[in-house]
């Protein structure tokens, strides 16, 4: 797989493979790197979402709460290795030339499009951090214009949380997770938008399912609480 990816950086199928060799040879923490690379290429991956859940309750038991400190870094995959995957095959075998333009009212998945959504983000998150939290709404706006990630939708969806928008974080946490169905961020949030909006029910079911992903989550376990005795 090694000598793949030095042919090919960032190919999906020999990182799956690493991955599931590592975990094999209980190396959590490579395997964890490598299931979360896959993702960063193709965010769609089922297999790689079962294995970054898989590996984060073995971590989680193996090394406590504290065990994202003790990762190895997960290294960041350029623009060009995203499309080199993201471009779909049509028609004869080879014949895979994407769209010169996005259609209209599509996000624009082209490398300058996604490079674009990516620094609308950081000024959004910028933003977050300075407290101006409907200026950063508007910054993940124009970002989630130009391409649908998950993280955009979570952080969009924590600005809302903050300017008492409730239904808007709802929608936003649930747009991610069609992206992302098991994403911790996004069950939390909505979790927390929810029983604001006194749907104490739903509340409780989204922090049950995070609560499978990551059953000694603190602040999920908290909110439950608080929802049990509400």
């Amino acid at each position: 797989c090694r000598s793949a990816l030095d042919l090919v950086p960032f190919g999906i199928k020999p990182l799956l493979r690493r991955a599931a060799a590592y975990e094999a040879l209980e190396r959590y923490q490579l395997a964890y790197v490598d299931y979360k690379t896959v993702l960063q290429v193709d965010c769609s991956l089922q297999a790689a979402h079962d294995g970054v859940n898989r590996m984060t309750k073995v971590l989680l038991e193996k090394d406590g709460v504290n065990w994202r400190q003790k990762l190895p870094p997960i290294p960041t995959v350029p623009i060009s290795a995203q499309m080199r995957w993201s471009v779909p095959s049509a028609g004869a075998p080879g014949e895979n030339t994407p769209p010169a333009t996005a259609p209209q009212g599509e996000p624009d998945q082209t490398a300058a499009g996604i490079e674009r959504a990516r620094s609308l983000k950081e000024e959004g998150n910028e933003l977050v951090k300075k407290g101006s939290h409907k200026k950063a709404v508007e910054k993940y706006s124009e970002s989630l214009k130009l391409n649908k990630e998950c993280a955009t939708y979570t952080n969009r969806a924590l600005c809302y949380l903050t300017l008492k928008q409730y239904k808007e974080a709802v929608q936003d946490c649930t747009e991610a997770l069609r992206l992302d169905p098991k994403n911790v961020k996004a069950l939390y949030r909505r979790a927390q938008a929810l029983k604001e909006l006194k749907d104490y029910k739903s509340s409780i079911a989204d922090i049950k399912s995070l609560l499978k992903t990551e059953p000694k989550n603190t602040a999920a376990l908290r909110l439950l609480q608080e929802l049990n005795r509400a």
